[in-house]
């Protein structure tokens, strides 16, 4: 049947919409709905020009696009004059008034008050039900996830999935969860919460709330995610994108998508992707703005440019850029620097590395061998049991002089500790993702209320006018510190 608009937009399912219309316009839009993934050049299947290295979000022979994205699709024919009809269901907003939210929230009987931000992030997950809440590390996007997960389980009688990137996050959730509900009698937290990781049951599940790794679910069949009224992607930034994506399609029932983030990675085609699972950014607050009104604590950067010897800089410049990484890792001397660094911090420290076996376990043997008689030193990988890192976690949330060997991996995103004071970066990154989760490790307010202080190194080997790669990167980081209203300055110091 011809549409009686330019553009008709039909619901298909909790996922996707069918967008009816003449092939020009639907090449319009599938146009409209590309882009270039960042770093396709370097990707073998565009050398090997079997891909163009674009994403499309809109399948052209099927006519589909994600849900999420139909606000987009609105702007598209706004600003190209064309006639759109939309399926009610896709524009349904649900009434829930601040009365009715403030009553709901009093009967939780929480340990703590919700903040005005974390009440209207509640409020705008409720009202339009697919939501992404970019809220930084520290303002506390564990409570807003428990207080929309009672309500949707008081409101129906369906059960509810929450989907983390580690599994040290399904832990942390869970014990948030559990802390919680210590003062509602209603709800008993550790009998209704079930844990899926490392080979945990997935199937025949009495309990109600389901907290789960990706990796453990998303080759579970579409009919396993019928029972869930409501998905919770925690972190959602640090979620394979395909594995996601396959999900989030499969929850075809599925009418409440919340994601969670502190930081997205900047680029256009990332945000798109997730907003077409889970709906509109929805800004909640910003770290600065925690910072201003004392929430959390103050961030102090030091940006460390290590200078090299004439004769070094002139080699490394002119290497390629894992030859470049391969250098700084295994120099004797900036190790030591970092050793040094260490041991020399007072009160809390996490050393962030990337590379295990040659450079963190390396950097966790210098630093345990000088740290003084009585002084902690953990080390923490992939390799560290889900039990130990949380008991490490919360070992060093009662210590005042604990030191954190970690790779960025396991505790870049999401895991909180408390009264921790500095942090080193100890392998260069200019991912904006990892470099503001990373920052968010040490941004709750510790139990001596003291600021905490970031230690960012980076390599100087630049020799003339040619600049090293890892240089460029730290300069991005400054970028980014700027952008986010950090105060930083720049030492330089010759190694």
């Amino acid at each position: 049947m011809k549409p009686v608009s330019d553009v008709n937009l039909i619901k298909q399912n909790e996922s996707s919409m069918l967008i009816e219309s003449d092939s020009g316009i639907a090449r319009e839009l599938v146009e409209f709905f590309s882009f270039y993934v960042p770093g396709y050049k370097f990707m073998p299947a565009y050398r090997n020009k079997v891909w163009d290295g674009k994403i499309r979000l809109m399948n052209m022979q099927t006519r589909e696009l994600p849900i999420g994205l139909l606000t987009y699709v609105m702007n598209f024919c706004s600003s190209r004059g064309y006639k759109l009809t939309c399926d009610p269901e896709l524009t349904h907003i649900e009434k829930v008034t601040e009365d009715e939210l403030n009553k709901f929230i009093d009967s939780l009987f929480l340990p703590f008050d919700i903040r005005d931000y974390q009440f209207a992030a509640v409020k705008k997950a409720l009202t339009v039900r697919r939501v992404i809440a970019l809220s930084p590390t520290g303002s506390g996007k564990s409570l807003i996830i428990y207080t929309l997960m009672r309500y949707l389980l008081e409101n129906t009688d369906s059960k509810v999935l929450i989907i983390v990137p580690t599994t040290s996050l399904v832990e942390q959730m869970a014990g948030d969860f559990v802390e919680y509900a210590e003062g509602d009698h209603s709800f008993d937290a550790s009998s209704e919460i079930h844990k899926i990781y490392s080979g945990k049951p997935k199937t025949n599940l009495s309990e109600r709330v389901v907290i789960s790794t990706w990796q453990s679910v998303y080759k579970l069949p579409k009919t396993w995610y019928n029972q869930f009224v409501g998905i919770f992607g925690d972190e959602v930034h640090g979620f394979k994108s395909k594995s996601l994506t396959g999900i989030m399609n499969k929850a075809e029932k599925t009418i409440y998508r919340i994601g969670t983030t502190g930081t997205l990675d900047g680029t256009q085609t990332h945000k798109l992707v997730l907003e077409g699972l889970f709906g509109r950014v929805f800004n909640v607050t910003t770290t600065r703005d925690l910072q201003d009104n004392d929430t959390l604590a103050k961030l102090n950067i030091t940006c460390i440019k290590l200078t090299y010897p004439d004769e070094i800089r002139k080699d490394v410049s002119s290497r390629k850029y894992q030859d470049e990484i391969d250098f700084i890792v295994g120099y004797e001397k900036r190790n030591k620097f970092i050793r040094n660094l260490a041991c020399d911090q007072s009160g809390n420290t996490l050393v962030l590395f990337q590379y295990v076996e040659k450079h963190g376990k390396p950097l966790y043997e210098l630093i345990n061998s000088k740290a003084d008689e009585g002084r902690k030193v953990f080390f923490v990988s992939g390799e560290t049991d889900t039990s130990d890192r949380e008991a490490i976690r919360r070992i060093t949330e009662k210590q005042k002089d604990a030191i954190i060997v970690a790779s960025l991996g396991t505790f870049s995103t999401g895991i909180n500790i408390r009264n921790l004071h500095n942090i080193i970066f100890a392998s260069p990154s200019k991912s904006q993702i990892k470099v503001l989760q990373s920052i968010g490790r040490g941004l709750r307010k510790s139990d001596d209320g003291r600021d905490t202080s970031l230690f960012d190194i980076t390599d100087n080997f630049q020799w003339k006018s040619k600049k090293n790669y890892t240089l460029s990167h730290g300069e991005e980081r400054v970028k980014i510190y700027s952008k986010e209203r950090f105060d930083y300055k720049v030492v330089e110091i010759g190694i």
